[in-house]
């Protein structure tokens, strides 16, 4: 029982850190969010939810400056101010604003905030434990091993939920009747937007895909569905 107890102890203190994490997230964006209320985006809200066969989508503004759109584990879905500030500035239009919520409830309907957050404990877990194993067999080496290891693990588990949430946010936006020309238009603008973040990083190492991943992906999908965007 003793030769089990670290990776116990590994595992208790994961399941720890993931309330801990789900408490302060959720603590973070109730203080630092308002719900958007924009006329200028009400028309594609409504289509988005009458696609859906909802009363209304809601969206929460978050108050940071970098341009993301993000889903919450409780299922609400939010723009950052930065992001929203494009939109009154003229840089990304409404239809390509409704594209970011599409895929941000995308992330919701399947889950995918929900398992990521289960997915770090895990990590967590999985990398304290990598970590006293490969300790015992390359001592000085072995934690850096498992860290990278797990940090690669994460990586290709968080690029295949974004796929699968660009997949349901092209389905939803063809649903409402805005097409995916708008969903393609926004990764075309996304690297200027963001200030050109993670263009030398090798896409293997990224949380997301690389852009032209992405429109490529979509055009896949329209090409099995037999649409054009």
């Amino acid at each position: 029982m003793l030769r089990f107890s670290p990776i116990l102890l590994a595992v208790i203190y994961a399941l720890a850190m993931y309330w801990f994490s789900a408490f302060r997230t959720r603590k973070e964006l109730d203080a630092r969010s308002t719900e958007l209320a924009d006329p200028a985006l009400a028309p594609v809200l409504d289509r988005l939810a009458r696609a859906l066969d909802v009363p209304r989508v809601r969206v929460f503004i978050y108050e940071v400056d970098p341009v993301n759109g993000l889903a919450a584990p409780d299922g609400r879905v939010f723009l950052t101010r930065g992001f929203y500030r494009k939109f009154q500035a003229g840089e990304v239009s409404a239809d390509e604003i409704a594209s970011v919520i599409a895929h941000e409830l995308g992330h919701v309907a399947l889950g995918h905030t929900r398992r990521r957050m289960i997915d770090f404990s895990g990590q967590n877990a999985l990398r304290a434990a990598l970590g006293m194993f490969l300790s015992r067999l390359l001592p000085g080496i072995g934690v850096y091993i498992a860290n990278g290891l797990t940090t690669l693990l994460a990586a290709r588990m968080s690029r295949g939920d974004e796929y699968e949430a660009d997949e349901y946010a092209s389905a939803l936006m063809v649903k409402a009747g805005l097409g995916t020309a708008p969903q393609k238009s926004l990764f075309h603008k996304l690297e200027d937007l963001t200030g050109g973040r993670g263009g030398t990083i090798p896409a293997w190492l990224l949380s997301h895909p690389k852009t032209a991943e992405r429109i490529a992906m979509i055009e896949r999908h329209e090409a099995k569905w037999g649409i054009s965007g």
